[in-house]
């Protein structure tokens, strides 16, 4: 597949708005994200963070996703279907999917399609199948002969399911189709889509199942361990994500093919993408797999430059890539991001707990990175600054008053946004919740939970005209405006 140039991230002074697809009013890639893009050119915003856009589990983490290359099937929007001349008018929306009654056109770029995505859709498709066809139980709970993909057992289920499968791969279709009708859009407004990639795949997914000698697992596909960070600011027993681990050597004997597939994939559906847990690229947190949390895990030296080399091949020499380097941050792991170009970020949140030299403070800012006023598993500003006692507000004032100047009666979130907008970081994304005002209530994620993740929505008609010129003002004061 050949890949566009795309400018680096954080090239020119810029700023943008962190906002999943699953946060829409209506999660999708239908209207709801076509009035984002117009939203983002009339504020002056020229970038639009994501987040991952795979098929989720029940829990509706994107980075816990059943494949590393697919898309949500809840993101196809029903009624463009319905108004697409490629389909004839009277064929109901479940032949659609199927691929009947459509144009000849279109079964043509289909056609194209599956053949230059068949070294993921194929397995995604069959695994969706057989999932489906075991209500929904994890693959290692398959029949023994489906779980190690036997020759027999696989061509049985593909010739009794062949019409299901082929659905599964036209319905990617038809989300690729309207997630690059969005890009179209996006490019056509000089906005920048910046996606996603998680480090680690979940257990449960196509990539495990289709892949097992790329990971640390068992003959019967089982790791033995698993994924996750120790105790940091978010958790004092560390986070157990679960993950299995890459067996890096592995992948290292043909050149992380996997992984330049992967990137490639992104760089098909992004302008730049971040990788989430980039310092697991110098060293991964690994856990025996018994343990009920991540106290006992140890690290283990990760691919390092080797890999980042390997992705070289795929987006240049200036890999659009921006380093998630949040967390336990060690000399080896900033050598690696500087080493490469990437864009590190900078988090305005954690900003002020009293050391000179953290480098969140905006001081310590570098015109190569990105900074934040929190994270999509962060609380938003207005919710973190109610948590906060009267002598950390004070502290907070002190800090952007003498650093940049910020007056003390600036009321938040709007104090926190200043801070972002003024800081030297030449990339400045600023969470949905914030740009509205919002408190907890809008808060996306809690690290290390389970239950009410993901699940807030954008109010009805909350990014209209007067939020767009205010925006517009802010930006032209900070020299960030499209």
């Amino acid at each position: 597949m050949s890949i566009e140039p795309h400018e680096p991230p954080a090239t020119r002074r810029r700023a943008g708005v962190l906002l999943p697809i699953g946060s829409l009013a209506s999660p999708g890639f239908g209207r709801d994200a076509h009035e984002v893009l117009a939203f983002l050119e009339r504020s002056g915003l020229s970038v639009w963070q994501v987040l991952p856009l795979g098929p989720t589990h029940p829990d509706n983490s994107p980075y816990q996703c059943l494949s590393s290359f697919a898309l949500e099937p809840a993101y196809l929007d029903e009624s463009d279907l319905a108004a697409d001349p490629a389909f004839q008018i009277s064929t109901p929306v479940s032949a659609r999917r199927r691929g009947e009654g459509v144009s000849k056109a279109l079964c043509a770029a289909f056609a194209e399609f599956r053949d230059r995505e068949s070294h993921w859709l194929e397995d995604y498709a069959r695994f969706m199948a057989i999932r489906e066809a075991q209500h929904g139980r994890c693959w290692l709970n398959w029949p023994v002969g489906l779980r190690d993909r036997d020759p027999q057992a696989m061509q049985a289920f593909e010739q009794e399911h062949a019409t299901r499968i082929e659905a599964i791969a036209f319905e990617q279709f038809l989300l690729e189709r309207q997630w690059q009708s969005v890009r179209d859009e996006a490019r056509e407004r000089s906005i920048c889509l910046f996606g996603d990639l998680p480090i680690f795949v979940a257990g449960d997914s196509a990539d495990v199942w289709a892949h097992r000698p790329l990971f640390q697992l068992d003959a019967s596909g089982r790791p033995s361990v698993v994924a996750g960070v120790p105790p940091d600011y978010f958790s004092a027993t560390g986070q157990r994500w679960g993950n299995p681990l890459f067996d890096f050597q592995q992948m290292a004997e043909d050149g992380f093919a996997w992984w330049k597939q992967r990137l490639a994939r992104h760089l098909a559906l992004y302008d730049w993408v971040r990788i989430d847990h980039f310092r697991g690229l110098a060293a991964y947190w690994a856990i025996p797999v018994d343990d009920p949390d991540a106290t006992g895990g140890q690290w283990v030296p990760g691919p390092g430059a080797a890999l980042l080399e390997a992705l070289e091949t795929v987006g240049g020499d200036d890999l659009p890539l921006v380093a998630e380097d949040l967390g336990v941050i060690t000399p080896d792991v900033i050598a690696l991001r500087d080493d490469f170009g990437l864009p590190g970020m900078v988090v305005l949140h954690f900003a002020f707990d009293g050391d000179e030299d953290n480098p969140h403070l905006p001081r310590h800012h570098r015109p190569n990175c990105v900074v934040y006023t929190g994270t999509h598993d962060n609380d938003t500003t207005l919710g973190w600054w109610r948590s906060l006692d009267e002598a950390m507000r004070a502290r907070v004032r002190r800090w952007l008053e003498a650093m940049q100047g910020i007056d003390p009666a600036t009321p938040m979130p709007e104090a926190m946004i200043d801070s972002a907008l003024a800081s030297p970081a030449n990339l400045a994304i600023l969470p949905i919740g914030d740009l509205l005002g919002l408190g907890s209530e809008a808060r996306i994620n809690v690290p290390g939970t389970r239950e009410g993740n993901w699940c807030w929505h954008l109010p009805a008609a909350a990014l209209d005209d007067e939020l767009a010129r205010e925006m517009r003002v802010r930006l032209a004061r900070h020299d960030r405006l499209a």
